[in-house]
């Protein structure tokens, strides 16, 4: 099977091939948390590479909830004229464009200033790190069922706005994938306990999400192979997840793992050599392959066609990359044309895997907003001088967040 073949999916409709642009965390929003001119001419400059399938970014579901300061959100019809301006940028080479749509849980930075919510009031274990982040409140019935019909209520929205199809992030550590592993996941309720209790609230949002798109527009998952954590959500979880949603109207499941507390989904082999890690997850992907009854996509590092191609021929339906294609935005038609691309950034070698992770995404970001202001990518940029960079334009966005979460508030914005 070629990895320029087209794709059917359970609800009809056609992927153009089999590469994918898996998501990545942008922090690109305007003013008012919508899609920014930058992030349009980011996706526009993606669309042009050939990529089969795009995966947007983070776009939060509340307001109140955000894994970055500079996310997208999408609670409203506020600015939905962004969103269709982003929509059709993305899909102007002919790709099709998911919104991946998300919620963080307990992952949201405590410089934002807001409570966090998670299943139970566990913090994240970030050693000396553990600080930029708080410790959450347990969610109740009504918080649930608010997130329920958040996840619903941004998937309509994201049809209106032209968008081809979402995918539900239950993965990395956020907040589906919290409720779905028992280290995060503590409660004696309905929401926990064995995997069928602590899947439920993705299975709720799922059927929910369905009932209020149309039966063209496509709904996947992107589902934790393993969170890598001792105790964690394992292999067997994920194979019991995959099961109870084979009986549901699921299009794809994106398969990863990881969390930001054993950050897997970087992909990245110690040596930063090894072709087989360029393909992280593919060997939890054949094993679930024998029970999914829904096309799966693996990404982790992918950067060389023959790993590409490795992927289709093991019987998995697509193969997601990401850091590749902030390096080289037209890598699959590169790969069509028969050009040798293999992009690749700059190995970090720090002792700490927390700072060394935060330092490989904020690269990627780098590479991004390059990219955005239509100009060449540097692979070779410093990571300290990269983080630096992050956590400079972090520190500025939180406090435009803050602000623009205060106005919200007050009585008179017309939010309330």
């Amino acid at each position: 099977m070629s990895i320029f073949a087209p794709l059917s999916l359970p609800n009809h409709s056609v992927i153009p091939n089999r590469l994918a642009k898996a998501s990545m965390e942008e922090d690109m929003a305007d003013n008012d948390h919508a899609p920014s001119r930058a992030l349009i001419r980011l996706y526009e400059t993606w669309a042009q590479g050939r990529i089969g399938l795009m995966l947007t970014g983070n776009v939060m579901v509340d307001g109140r909830a955000m894994t970055g300061p500079g996310g997208v959100v999408l609670e409203d019809e506020r600015y939905l004229s962004r969103f269709q301006d982003w929509a059709k940028a993305a899909r102007s080479g002919g790709a099709k464009v998911w919104m991946q749509i998300n919620h963080p849980g307990r992952q949201m930075p405590a410089m934002l200033g807001q409570k966090t919510k998670a299943p139970s009031g566990v913090a994240l274990d970030l050693g000396s790190l553990s600080k930029q982040f708080g410790v959450p409140l347990e969610m109740t019935e009504n918080d649930i069922s608010d997130v329920i019909d958040r996840f619903a209520s941004t998937a309509k929205l994201s049809e209106r706005s032209g968008f081809d199809g979402v995918q539900i992030h239950a993965a990395h550590g956020y907040l589906l994938s919290q409720f779905l592993s028992p280290l995060t996941n503590r409660r004696n309720d309905r929401w926990g306990g064995v995997i069928e209790n602590r899947a439920r609230l993705l299975v709720e949002i799922l059927k929910e999400v369905r009932v209020c798109v149309s039966p063209s527009f496509a709904v996947s998952v992107k589902l934790n192979s393993a969170d890598f954590q001792r105790g964690g959500f394992s292999p067997e979880d994920s194979h019991r997840v995959i099961e109870l949603l084979n009986e549901l109207e699921v299009d794809l499941v994106e398969l990863s793992g990881g969390s930001y507390e054993a950050p897997a989904m970087q992909g990245e082999a110690r040596d930063g050599r090894t072709l087989a890690r360029e393909a992280y997850f593919l060997e939890f992907a054949k094993e679930i392959a024998k029970v999914a009854r829904m096309p799966l996509m693996v990404t982790g590092g992918i950067r060389r066609r023959e790993v590409a191609e490795q992927v289709i021929a093991s019987g998995v339906a697509m193969a997601g990359m990401a850091t590749a294609l902030s390096l080289n935005p037209c890598l699959p038609n590169d790969w069509l044309l028969g050009k040798e691309s293999v992009p690749q950034l700059r190995p970090i070698t720090w002792k700490n895997k927390v700072l060394a992770s935060l330092a490989r995404m904020a690269m990627v970001k780098f590479q991004m907003n390059r990219l955005a202001a239509g100009r060449r990518t540097k692979p070779h940029v410093s990571p300290l001088w990269a983080l630096v960079q992050d956590q400079i334009r972090a520190g500025i966005k939180a406090r435009r967040y803050r602000r623009w979460v205060a106005f919200k508030r007050a009585p008179n914005s017309g939010f309330l």
